[in-house]
Parts: structure tokens; sequence; C-alpha cells
């Protein structure tokens, strides 16, 4: 009977494994956020480099993310686009931004001005 157990036990591990490994991947909410204790220095050349990769006109003047008219909105918005753009890799928000940038899963979209996923 002990034997019967542990062959049940194993089965239903067996199973169990295999209907994880086939279910659906949830993909969780994050985005890419300057970090509060970045320099006006780190802002503008990530500024700067994430414009180079990636579309800045909604922090241009009459754009959605431009008020508030600031280096770390600013800062913010390029940096998630970026992230977003280049697979949601921490390296595309830690590293390319030399450790100025924070992974968050709130949302940082504000009014009209929406972060993408």
């Amino acid at each position: 009977m002990a034997k019967m157990s542990q062959c049940l036990t194993l089965l239903l591990i067996l199973i169990s494994s295999i209907m994880i490994h086939h279910l659906p991947l949830v993909s969780s909410k994050e985005w890419c956020v300057a970090s509060l204790e970045s320099t006006d220095e780190d802002l503008k050349a990530n500024i700067d480099f994430g414009c180079s990769q990636v579309d800045c006109k909604p922090i241009q003047p009459g754009g959605s993310c431009f008020n508030p008219n600031t280096l770390i909105n600013h800062a913010s918005y390029v940096m998630n686009a970026y992230y977003q753009r280049h697979g949601r890799v921490d390296e595309a928000c830690n590293v390319i931004f030399v450790n100025t940038g924070i992974i968050t899963a709130k949302d940082p979209s504000y009014g009209r001005c929406v972060y993408g996923l």
C-alpha cells in the first residue's frame, strides 16, 4: 500500500509540473523612472541619450508629457520609453542609465501623459 501511495504522489507531482509549465505567463506591468537621487547632469544625459533612441515629441512644448516641465519628469518619460522598447529588461533601465533608473510597478502616467507598456 505504501508503494502505491508513493507512486500516486510521484504521478501527481509529475502531472502538476506539466500543468504549471503549460500555463500562460502573466506579464507584470513595470515602468522605468528616474531616481529621485539623480543629478540634473544625469537627467540631462539620460534625456539626450534616450531621445537619440526613442520618440521624444511627448516631452516637447505642446506635447502630452511636457508639463510639468521638469528634468525628472522628462527623463522619466524618456527612460521608460527606452525601457519598454528594449524588452523591459533590468539592464535597459539600470545599466544603460548608469544606475539612475528604478523599476516600479506603479504606473507613472498622469493626465494626458501616458507612459507606454
